[in-house]
């Protein structure tokens, strides 16, 4: 048996010795190659159907390799076995191995295509080419002995064929893309996974597989990479529990939902990387995560993850990456995260953390990138992060930081972007942050930091923004130097002095700049001497400009707010022909302009505001592309233009305060399908409100007060289901009430004051109308009848009291802010910002009789109410002690009786408050507002007595009932009559009322009217002489 074994191997070493030179001699014939003749043509004319593009592999570059033509090498003298990327057999010389990848192909692989003639192979990756517009042919299937396949992000599209399932071989398939150009069939995903057993990668990113996960995935599965495959459903707690699992990516599908399992996994020892970013996932983070102690990449991101993290997390020290960003994790960050010292990444922004920033970071001395940004931290800035060498990114925008930024800092030497705004700084930038030697992008816009800005020693800053703070000073010189500034954004602070804006003309990339908002006087010292080309957006509000020689060579510029500067005449013809084709915005607004050129060239221009101008004639046609167009406060003049009906795009449309005539065009309210904003007030229109809106209408605010508009008002109104705000007020409408506007369900504001407006206000009995209204005036009109008490009983808004913390908006667009006048303490103001607390009701100067209802007392928002000039009865409420936030108060000129109650005393922020002209009797109550009024509060009744009047309340001096009321025509005819009383505001107003002032007049921008309530002597000295007229009178 041992000699027969002997001559065997004899034998087989003989073969082989014989056999040697005709395989690996060089000096031989193509029959004698180790490759067989059939598949080194079939490689030759694989070869000749597909071209060479560079761009074909323009993506191999970020898959960390680089593209070249490897099939250029391929020589049909030689042995293609030798062939870069062919792999043969060494016994059968059968062709076992194509690597092509990253080889710039381009063409097609069809069906016919010679590939499919390597019947032998078992890798084939195809990887990084350009073989769009092929399909997955289903002759990929035949290759039976196939353990790696590879066709990633190389341009094929369509459906994958459901012969890739016959692959029983396959231990790695790879058909993943950049975008989701393939996609499965019902059944062939699952086919893929009950088939394919042996299976241990499997990377369909980006395809499209749109169906729920299956359970039966092999458990020999070491990686499945599933992101953007439109995965739905609920993700089966077996995918988490395969043995042998080391990368999950189940990331981008966001309608695959599920929780993580609160067991420990069966894979918690070999699981590297968990990905489930921006998916369905919610709920807790288990304490069974800290078992998984071999990650090293952890994404959470994007989901809808919720409570605390747990403690156990500090047993992931392998972590590289743990990102946990826009969730809703709340609490404060665990202390065990200082484990975590091998972190290269840590993003747990837009989160609801609380609690100060732990100083946890000292050891973390391989952090790159550290995000904490729009959180609910509160406390320092944490200091721990200072010596971090490594660090290339800190994020701690929103975090509420407080106090000062350290003024030393020992790390940063690779700090690339540092963003710390949107937080609560204080005092000045430190030096160390100028002289950092890899920033890039500096943001630090609202805080409260104040100094100047110092010179940067280093100059590849390309992003800058400090807008917002208090620095003061002037802009430095040596920004000029910065020539590797895209953005800078040094708007809303107190720079001061000239600047010069040639300064800039050396930054050839500036992109971006932003001016507005200082005490900057802006120029330019020379001609050549303008902004750089490259500038886009340029905002320079507020300048003190008055000539746009700076931007001759502006000519791609898109963005351009120039508002409110000392521009005069007309813009030079040469800006309104370079602009035409790169203008997308500009605000011109409060400016002097006197005239305008034709509009119609601006093809790209969507947004135009030139209100608060001089300008003067018709009114041009506003471009064929535009969104908003606001033209209000000029002396246009004329019809409107009939291309405005032909306007398609039109969002915002203002054309208020102009001396605009003629008849609105019916077109307008056509246009409400996608208008939302019509105001035409203050101008000279005549005729009817337009009658046709549409159930299609996004009509949000309609504004035509002060016109002189007639008729009725269109019930076609109740259609425009989104409208906010409607102030048709001072026009000739005759009408009576319009309750069916109660249905329109998000109506906010209604004004229809100074109308002639008639008959009593009735609501249905059976619906909840006006539910969302918060200011209401009806004033000046010639309603009758009893009170409205079901009215009162609908406001549910104004029943919602202001709490603090309550967040604060103002009514409108992103672009665009209401405006409404209303009577605020006496005065008729305009709001040009209407802010969502604001509650008024007005119905003063009617013919409105009967009690005032007690339910007025449930609205406990109100800030303002005025039902003076009517002829009400009866006493005044108790239950308006519960409008605890009541600033103005107007019952005068009515016929009410009875005693001032008691609860009024109590009301805080009350600074007006009128009761004049009334049956009023007894004592006036003491408080610390009502102390603050004097008698023209109180005048014209006779019954009352004590402070402040002279009358004294005690023994024989008690005053009688007075008289029956007797109406004064000749003060019911005068106009001034109809006007508030205004009176002294008090003393005590309180913070609540100085803030409210505050805002009128910001609002505003004319405080003179407040200046002359202030102005105390000679405004009593006024009233006292009205008052003595009015006693003349009455004795005559």
């Amino acid at each position: 048996m041992i000699q027969f074994l002997q001559m065997g191997c004899l034998f087989l070493v003989l073969v082989s010795v014989l056999h040697y030179p005709l395989v690996f001699s060089s000096n031989i014939p193509f029959s004698s190659h180790l490759c067989r003749q059939d598949q080194s043509l079939a490689l030759q004319q694989l070869k000749f159907d597909l071209a060479i593009d560079d761009s074909a592999s323009a993506d191999c570059d970020s898959n960390g390799h680089i593209p070249y033509p490897k099939t250029f090498s391929w020589d049909s003298t030689t042995d293609c076995c030798t062939w870069d990327g062919v792999t043969c057999d060494r016994i059968t010389g059968q062709i076992t191995g194509l690597d092509l990848s990253c080889s710039q192909l381009h063409g097609t692989i069809d069906p016919n295509s010679t590939l499919f003639q390597l019947s032998h192979l078992q890798k084939l990756n195809l990887a990084y080419n350009d073989f769009s517009p092929s399909q997955i042919s289903s002759k990929f299937g035949w290759f039976k002995s196939l353990t790696h396949l590879n066709l990633s992000n190389s341009g094929f599209s369509g459906r994958i064929p459901s012969e890739v399932s016959y692959l029983s071989k396959l231990i790695s398939l790879d058909l993943s893309a950049d975008l989701e150009e393939l996609r499965f069939g019902p059944h062939t995903f699952k086919l893929i996974l009950q088939n394919l057993t042996q299976l241990r990668e499997l990377n369909l990113a980006f395809t499209y597989i749109s169906s729920a996960l299956p359970s039966n995935f092999s458990s020999s599965l070491a990686v499945l990479n599933l992101p953007s495959t439109e995965l739905s459903g609920k993700i089966p707690d077996e995918i988490f529990h395969l043995p042998r699992l080391q990368k999950l990516n189940l990331g981008s599908n966001s309608d695959l939902t599920g929780h993580l399992p609160k067991i420990k996994w069966n894979n918690s020892s070999s699981l590297k990387e968990l990905d489930l970013s921006s998916s369905g996932f919610f709920g807790n983070v288990p304490d069974a995560i800290g078992h998984l102690n071999s990650l090293s990449f952890l994404d959470f991101s994007s989901c809808y993850f919720s409570g605390t993290i747990p403690q156990s997390i500090g047993n992931l020290t392998e972590l590289n990456n743990l990102r946990l960003f826009s969730n809703n994790f709340n609490g404060s960050l665990p202390s065990t995260i200082s484990n975590l010292v091998q972190l290269v990444e840590f993003d747990i922004s837009s989160n609801n953390f609380s609690g100060d920033i732990p100083n946890i970071f000292s050891n973390f001395t391989k952090l790159k990138s550290l995000s904490l940004a729009d959180n609910l931290f509160t406390g320092l800035f944490p200091s721990s992060v200072s010596n971090l060498t490594k660090l290339e990114s800190l994020i701690l925008s929103n975090c509420s930081i407080a106090g000062p930024i350290p003024s030393i800092a020992t790390g940063f030497p690779n700090l690339i972007l540092l963003f710390l705004s949107d937080n609560l700084l204080t005092g000045e930038i430190p030096s160390w942050i100028f002289d950092l030697p890899s920033l890039k992008f500096l943001q630090m816009r609202a805080n409260h930091l104040t100094g100047q800005l110092k010179e940067f020693g280093y100059n590849l800053l390309e992003v800058l923004d400090v807008g917002g703070n208090k620095l003061h000073g002037p802009i430095p010189r040596s920004f000029s130097k910065l020539v590797n500034l895209t953005t800078l954004d040094l708007s809303t602070n107190n720079f001061s002095g000239g600047l010069d804006i040639g300064m800039f003309s050396n930054c050839k990339q500036l992109r971006r700049l932003g001016l507005s908002f200082n005490n900057l006087s802006v120029f330019s010292s020379h001609k050549d001497m303008a902004l750089p080309s490259s500038i886009g957006r340029l905002y320079a509000s507020s300048c003190n400009i008055r000539e746009l020689n700076f931007l001759q060579a502006a000519t791609r510029i898109g963005q351009l707010d120039l508002s409110n500067n000392k521009i005069y005449g007309k813009i030079p013809d040469w800006a309104w022909s370079d602009w035409q084709s790169s203008l997308f915005y500009l605000n011109l607004s409060s400016n002097f302009l006197t005239a305008i050129d034709p509009l119609h060239d601006f093809e790209n221009l969507v947004y135009l505001d030139l209100g608060s101008n001089l300008i003067q004639g018709e009114l041009p046609a506003p471009p064929p592309r535009m969104f908003l167009f606001i033209v209000s406060k000029n002396n246009f003049t004329g019809r409107l233009p009939s291309p405005l009906c032909r306007m398609s795009t039109l969002v915002i449309l203002d054309l208020s305060s102009n001396n605009l005539s003629g008849v609105i065009p019916k077109c307008l309210a056509n246009m409400s399908r996608s208008l939302s904003v019509l105001d035409l007030h203050d101008n000279q229109f005549h005729g009817t409100v337009p009658t046709k809106f549409g159930r299609e209408s996004t009509l949000r605010s309609l504004n035509l007060r002060n016109n002189k508009l007639e008729g009725t008002l269109p019930q076609t109104l109740a259609n425009c289901r989104a409208l906010e705000v409607l102030d048709l007020g001072e026009n000739l409408l005759n009408d009576t009430f319009p309750k069916w506007l109660g249905t329109l369900p998000r109506l906010q504001v209604l004004s229809l004051r100074s109308n002639r407006l008639h008959g009593p206000i009735t609501t249905s009995r059976n619906k909840v109308l006006f539910s969302k209204l918060k200011i209401l005036d009806l004033s000046y009109n010639v309603f009758t009848g009893n009170f409205p008490e079901r009215l009162f009983r609908n406001l549910k808004a104004m029943m919602i009291s202001d709490r603090r913390g309550t967040p604060t908006f103002y009514i409108g667009e992103t672009f665009y802010h209401d405006s409404v006048t209303v009577a605020i303490k006496g005065n008729q103001i305009e709001l040009v910002r209407i802010l969502s607390i604001f509650a008024t009701i007005d119905f003063s100067s009617n013919k409105f009789e009967g009690d005032i209802p007690k339910y007025i007392g449930n609205l406990s928002s109100l800030r303002g109410l005025n039902l003076s000039h009517n002829r009400l009865i009866g006493s005044i409420p108790q239950s308006f002690g519960n409008l605890s936030v009541l600033e103005s108060l107007d019952l005068s000129s009515n016929q009410l009786s009875g005693k001032i109650p008691q609860q009024l005393a109590t009301l805080n922020f009350l600074a007006v408050m009128n009761l004049s002209q009334n049956h009023l009797i007894g004592r006036i109550p003491r408080g610390p507002q009502l102390d603050t009024f004097e008698n023209d509060s109180y005048s014209g009744n006779a019954g009352l007595c004590g402070f402040p009047l002279s009358r004294n309340c005690g023994g024989t001096d008690m005053p009688q009932q007075p008289p029956p009321f007797e109406t004064d025509e000749e003060e019911e005819d005068d106009p001034g009559s109809m006007e508030w009383r205004a009176v002294v505001i008090g003393y005590g107003c309180g913070m609540v009322f100085g803030l409210f002032m505050g805002y009128v007049i910001f609002l505003t921008g004319r405080p003179k009217w407040f200046v002359r309530i202030v102005n105390e002597d000679g405004y009593r000295m006024v009233m006292e002489f009205k008052a003595k007229k009015r006693r003349q009178k009455r004795r005559g």
